[in-house]
């Protein structure tokens, strides 16, 4: 017995004089508008600059759109390319026919496109937006109620659809009787499928949003747990569902790729290691410059006391949060792994080190120098305690002469090694 009886919507579009406002559209743009507010506050938090979601969600869209109807036209060619198709009627998008896989293949394409123009590394993108997501489809999906789609079979449950016949002459309206009400599908009432994937995409949400909390995921993982976690809920709405679909040995197609996408974010998600990404600008401009006391040359003024005009980063990095927190507080870039200059810098002292004794005492002016700023007192007498011999006083004059000479001349580049 149904307790809990759910109408639907007889109309799904209306006139604003010449321009029709259709209830799936405007759904879909609430949709993109939770996503992109979700996103914004995650990436700030993250360090990302202020408003660049506008871009990404643009770019996001934009691709989306044309990756949906994509999809949707490549699993359906009968219906414009069969007997009777109209191919024209592929570029109808207002007419119905829009593939959630392909919104999210191009989406995700037109994502990353935009975060390379922004030089926001992608990762970071793809975790801040992985619960803006799931929220999104769900109030995308109040649009299938809108259409009276996306619903089951019959259901004795204590709730249940009713569904309206749609007018295929009239989009967005019901048929009528005689009397001019709208006439019910007959074998009611039946599973709100709409309503399933809604509530199960509202869950995905909170569980990327504590397993973010929980293991503070990193590199795109984020991302992977709200994919695993929508096609599983997919899997088994696709499974109820009775409207027309392609199917692949009786089994509809949207199964399939439920199975395969889940996979491949399930490898994903194991095979990549990392924790939370957060950024800091590449290029920010320098406003301290290098001092006697030994200042950073990255060092720059954050209080905006000194009056200088900021510039707007054009490049971001990711790197880890003690070093984003260590940023926030000083406004000194934390150095890059591997960079050139350290590596020619370790070279140098390991080779110091790696010298036989006797070719450290013999060496020119540069290897002295390497060793003042190792032992703080000179290579050679150091070299001198550890073997029981002393150096006569001509040596000592000539690389004390030498050491001075050096120092006046700005020293060794590899003695500064120890200070960055």
């Amino acid at each position: 017995m149904t307790i809990a009886a759910i109408p639907s919507p007889s109309t799904a579009v209306w006139h604003l004089g010449p321009i029709p406002l259709r209830a799936y559209a405007l759904c879909i743009i609430l949709g993109i508008a939770v996503a992109c507010a979700v996103t914004e506050v995650r990436l700030r938090r993250r360090g990302g600059p202020q408003w660049a979601v506008l871009d990404i969600a643009l770019w996001a869209v934009l691709f989306g759109m044309v990756g949906a109807r994509l999809y949707h036209v490549i699993t359906s060619p009968q219906d414009y390319f069969g007997d009777g198709g109209e191919p024209i009627r592929a570029l109808y998008i207002w007419e119905g026919g829009l593939g959630v896989w392909g919104a999210i293949a191009g989406g995700a394409l037109g994502a990353w496109l935009a975060a390379r123009q922004l030089g926001i590394p992608f990762t970071v993108v793809a975790d801040a937006a992985a619960p803006g997501l799931p929220l999104a489809q769900a109030v995308g999906r109040i649009g299938n109620w809108f259409n009276n789609e996306l619903y089951g079979g019959h259901t004795d449950l204590p709730w249940g659809l009713n569904v309206h016949q749609m007018d295929p002459d009239n989009p967005g309206e019901a048929l009528k009787d005689q009397n001019g009400d709208p006439i019910l599908e007959p074998g009611g009432p039946f599973h709100p499928a709409f309503l399933y994937e809604a509530l199960w995409n509202v869950g995905v949400a909170g569980l990327v949003i504590w397993a973010d909390r929980k293991w503070k995921l990193g590199k795109g993982r984020a991302l992977a747990v709200y994919v695993m976690g929508y096609t599983v809920g997919r899997f088994w709405i696709e499974l109820m569902r009775t409207d027309e679909a392609n199917k692949i040995l009786g089994v509809r197609l949207n199964v399939f790729t439920s199975i395969i996408v889940f996979l491949g974010a399930l490898i994903f998600f194991l095979r990549v290691r990392g924790t939370r990404e957060y950024l800091v600008p590449v290029d920010a401009p320098v406003v301290a410059p290098v001092g006697a006391a030994g200042g950073d040359v990255s060092q720059r003024d954050v209080s905006g006391a000194s009056g200088a005009t900021a510039r707007k980063p054009q490049r971001y990095r990711a790197v880890t949060e003690e070093q984003y927190r260590a940023y926030q507080e000083t406004g000194v870039i934390p150095e890059e792994k591997g960079d050139l200059l350290d590596d020619f810098a370790d070279d140098d002292v390991d080779d110091v080190e790696d010298e036989p004794d006797d070719d450290v005492a013999s060496d020119g002016p540069d290897d002295d120098a390497d060793d003042d700023g190792e032992g703080g007192s000179g290579g050679g007498s150091e070299t001198g305690s550890e073997s029981g011999e002393t150096s006569d006083e001509e040596s000592d004059d000539e690389s004390d002469t030498d050491a001075r000479s050096r120092a006046e001349n700005g020293g060794d580049p590899a003695v500064s090694t120890g200070d960055r």
